[in-house]
């Protein structure tokens, strides 16, 4: 019941708030006419105002006692000062509750005040802008600003609620005006009516156009690309029906601005029919306004509800999935796909063409939703492939060096005598099988696929093929490390364009992470530098490596000038002799614990375009050096055996940590987990 009343009062908080801009916006226009001021259904409409203003610092009341009940589970914290001012002051929510009820507050004042004065035209403006405050302070607790607050993830959703606002709230306005004329032999309404409602049409349709296009920016940030959440979440069935009723809306607006209302201005309509073309336009701005309401309820029920990329999809109920990657390459999908394109990019056209040419409503909704049909009926089959319920199934284990140390095993166990030992499909096996394998290590087979499709692989085996299922011999957690391991593999390979030089702005290579010890007993983790300074990762052998430990010893100093973090990891296990000669003065951490996972992880990395190291078992380094940004990319690869000199010119390694100090770009952080 706490939550009904809670979303009872957002919903009339937005609402209201959203009528206010919107009904200050129309009268804005409505004003440049100077004869509108004679008519007496604006001073109707203004009356709402001083109801709608209260509603808002009302409804927000109830929502901080909603929310103050929830976290306390308690009535009676709510006679405590001290229980509200906690929540007020120390809480990002209370916080921006405070600014949204002062806006309100400031927005109620100003109402009263146009009631005791007499308007002029900037009046509306300056009310419409503070109407936009409130709603502008609420973006601050949207899901946009979740992951940080910043201008970039603030202004769309921010924008958004603003022109919904202009166009959900000039429908009741709207609706007066046609009725004010219904029930007026006045001339001179009628055409304001029709002057008002026509230089409304013409902004609302680049407004609709742009409350689409932000929508469609919050939309993809909440996804996160995850678009599959929108048939298989909640958020995404609210956000799908949502959908549904903005579409039914666009379709009104569609009938009422080409067809009712240039109607309304002809000179060679009947009086019946200017009767019955305004009737039609007033009935079907009413049922546009209650589709609204349901449609801001709607929203306001999404703003509260979890994420869709924060909600898991264990269970993908359908038996395909649409796939770009995995299938344009397939012989005639292209060319199907936009074939496709064209049938549908005619069904739009077949539409202006129908209003040119004055079709009947019926032909004009028939035609081009055949051609669309259509057009998806070719489009959307060669994208389709099989998927399974595992298909969107987020793994579990992280993408870290010890569940990849981990799948290395168990490949070597289970799955190298048919897929090779560097997985290019070349196994011992691999040529008494009946079907092909897929090379995993050069082919974009494993992007192509989602670390779930894998995961339903190795546990119950691919049909038609000779792929064995192995739920039964490997544990569930073994199995998300099986994956963590191909998908090393084939990043690795990918990842092979990588040099001694940067290229600046541009990181897509995503490392796995680690944790580990040192000599003195300190613990870290390479997600510890994120936002702090890049990493210097030197994979090293001993005595191999002995002349460049003693040259980054020398010139630490000079490094740590360029606030770069160095870590030196073995390739194998140090003897206390040995571990005593490194460690000799050393001024850097040496990794004593983790260093095989480490190693073995980020050998994969090894491979460049001059050495793709594909026969065989391959060849792993003595000696390998990273340079990873402080956003956890890595962006740079330095193998003194395949690069000659590199980064043993230490001005050379300084130069490119001050190409990555120097960046601005904002990447977010590498997932935890393979997508």
């Amino acid at each position: 019941m706490l939550e009904v009343i809670a979303t009872f009062a957002r919903w009339s908080q937005l609402a209201a708030n959203l009528i206010l801009l919107g009904g200050c916006v129309f009268l804005f226009i409505l004003s440049a006419n100077k004869s509108a001021y004679a008519k007496k259904w604006p001073e109707k409409l203004e009356r709402s105002f001083i109801g709608l203003a209260i509603t808002i610092p009302i409804a927000l009341l109830v929502i901080v006692f909603a929310t103050i009940l929830q976290i306390t589970g308690d009535a009676v914290n709510l006679k405590h000062p001290g229980v509200w001012l906690n929540f007020l002051n120390e809480t990002r929510v209370g916080q921006i509750w405070i600014g949204r009820f002062i806006f309100a507050v400031i927005l109620l004042l100003f109402i009263i005040y146009l009631r005791k004065v007499t308007r002029v035209r900037w009046h509306y403006a300056a009310c419409a802008s503070i109407a936009a405050l409130p709603l502008i302070a609420s973006s601050f607790a949207s899901h946009s600003a979740a992951e940080g607050v910043s201008i970039s993830a603030i202004a769309p959703y921010a924008l958004h609620q603003v022109f919904a606002g202009i166009w959900f709230g000039a429908l009741p306005a709207l609706f007066l005006l046609f009725y004010s004329s219904e029930q007026s032999v006045d001339v001179g309404t009628h055409r304001l009516a029709i002057e008002t409602a026509q230089r409304f049409s013409i902004i609302a349709l680049p407004i609709m156009i742009l409350i689409i296009l932000t929508g469609l920016v919050v939309s993809d940030r909440i996804f996160a690309e995850q678009y599959a959440a929108l048939v298989a979440t909640e958020y995404g069935w609210l956000l799908s029906s949502k959908l549904l009723l903005l579409g039914i809306i666009l379709v009104i607006a569609w009938r009422v601005r080409p067809d009712w209302l240039p109607a309304l201005q002809s000179n060679e309509q009947t009086e019946d029919g200017l009767v019955e073309n305004r009737n039609n336009i007033s009935k079907w701005v009413r049922i546009e306004f209650i589709l609204a309401l349901v449609l801001i309820l709607l929203a306001t029920i999404i703003s509260n509800t979890t994420p869709a990329k924060y909600t898991p999809i264990d269970n993908w109920p359908f038996p395909f999935r649409f796939s770009i990657d995995a299938t344009w390459n397939q012989p005639g999908v292209a060319s199907q796909v936009w074939i496709g394109m064209a049938i549908v990019a005619l069904a739009f056209v077949v539409i202006g063409w129908g209003q040119f040419r004055n079709w009947s409503g019926r032909r004009l909704v028939i035609i081009p939703m055949l051609l669309l049909l259509s057009g998806f009926a070719v489009t959307l089959p060669p994208l389709t492939i099989k998927a399974h319920p595992e298909t969107y199934r987020q793994p579990p284990i992280p993408f870290d060096t010890t569940s990849i140390a981990n799948g290395a095993t168990l490949y070597a166990q289970h799955c190298v005598d048919c897929h090779g030992i560097q997985g290019k499909g070349n196994g011992i096996k691999s040529r008494t099988l009946s079907t092909k394998l897929p090379d995993l290590l050069m082919e974009l087979h494993v992007n192509d696929h989602t670390p779930g499709d894998f995961y339903h692989w190795i546990s119950f085996g691919m049909v038609d093929t000779d792929m064995p299922g192995y739920a039964d011999k490997i544990p569930e957690e073994g199995r998300w490390d099986l994956i963590n391991f191909v998908h090393a593999l084939s990043r690795g390979y990918q990842a092979r364009i990588l040099t001694p030089e940067i290229v600046p702005d541009k990181a897509f290579a995503k490392p796995p992470v680690f944790s580990y010890t040192t000599q003195d007993g300190s613990h870290g983790a390479l997600q510890d530098f994120r936002n702090r300074q890049p990493v210097l990762l030197v994979n090293f052998s001993w005595p191999q490596s002995k002349q460049r430990i003693e040259q980054l010893r020398h010139f630490y100093g000079k490094l740590r000038e360029q606030n770069i973090a160095l870590l030196a990891v073995p390739t194998k296990q140090l003897t206390t002799d040995e571990l005593a000669q490194v460690m000799d003065d050393l001024p850097f951490p040496v990794v004593t614990q983790g260093f095989e996972e480490i190693t073995a992880s980020y050998a994969l990395w090894r491979r460049t375009l001059s050495t793709p190291d594909i026969i065989g078992r391959g060849t792993v380094p003595d000696h390998l050096e990273f340079l990873i940004d402080r956003s956890g990319y890595l962006r740079a690869r330095w193998i003194p055996s395949i690069d000659q000199s590199g980064w043993s010119d230490i001005d050379a390694l300084i130069q490119q940590v001050n190409l990555l100090n120097r960046e601005r770009m904002a990447m977010p952080f590498p997932e935890d987990s393979v997508r």
